[in-house]
């Protein structure tokens, strides 16, 4: 439940910082016919693509994260992704995009951007989806950092189900602006904006927490506790024979 609070919640607060970068190709999808339930139905497709996308690496982050636990050092992973989700709100730095080579970061958005010229060459709902896929590939921060959290969550369905959250959230405010246009200002905007870092910090604190074990029931429960209960879940569900 916590990983779909969440990740819906920095999903959502995430649009409005992606209106910039993501808010020009809304604009521009090549949808097709003039029935509005068609190019709803494309804009959706297309914002599903990018929710895709998220899952996906979600789930790739949710290996590291389980193979991590698997080793015994999940509580660390935890305390870690807290300390890198907190320090991307002080340190922007070390999120932008130069944390990849620039030879490379061009070579990768080059290739982004001719696939994409590509697919909005063509008017169908698949190339719609096809750049939802790829949109979901470019540089952006928060993102990062959802990816991080997702790692943090230490299991693989945990993160991809926080990383389809995520992108859930992001989809009402782009879905509208796929349909109405860019009708935020940008007053606006830079408020909503305003409340992302706050809630960075906010899970990066509660990951901390929960790889702390302190004993808090719910916000950081002792790894005993949590295997206590996962055993007792297991004893219930194991069929009971009638005894003579």
């Amino acid at each position: 439940m916590e990983y779909i609070l969440s990740g819906s919640m920095l999903g959502f607060l995430t649009s409005f910082h992606c209106i910039g970068m993501c808010g020009p190709i809304a604009l521009a999808l090549p949808l097709q016919g003039k029935s509005k339930t068609i190019r709803a139905f494309g804009g959706l497709l297309y914002n599903l693509g990018r929710t895709t996308t998220y899952i996906v690496f979600g789930t790739v982050f949710g290996i590291f994260g389980q193979g991590f636990g698997a080793l015994g050092f999940q509580r660390w992973v935890s305390i870690a992704a807290g300390l890198l989700m907190i320090l991307s709100v002080f340190i922007p730095s070390l999120y932008n995009k130069n944390f990849i080579s620039t030879k490379l970061l061009h070579f990768l958005l080059n290739k982004i951007k001719y696939i994409l010229t590509k697919l909005f060459s063509v008017k169908s709902f698949g190339s719609l989806f096809g750049i939802g896929l790829i949109n979901g590939l470019l540089p952006c921060g928060p993102l990062y950092i959802a990816f991080i959290a997702s790692a943090g969550t230490g299991n693989i369905v945990s993160a991809a189900i926080f990383m389809m959250m995520f992108g859930l959230g992001t989809i009402p405010l782009l879905f509208l602006i796929t349909l109405i246009g860019n009708f935020i200002s940008i007053p606006t905007r830079q408020k909503i904006n305003n409340l992302l870092p706050i809630l960075i910090v906010v899970m990066g604190v509660l990951f901390i927490l929960r790889g702390l074990n302190l004993g808090i029931p719910y916000l950081s429960p002792k790894e005993e506790m949590i295997k206590k209960k996962v055993e007792h879940k297991l004893d219930l569900q194991q069929p009971t024979s009638d005894s003579p």
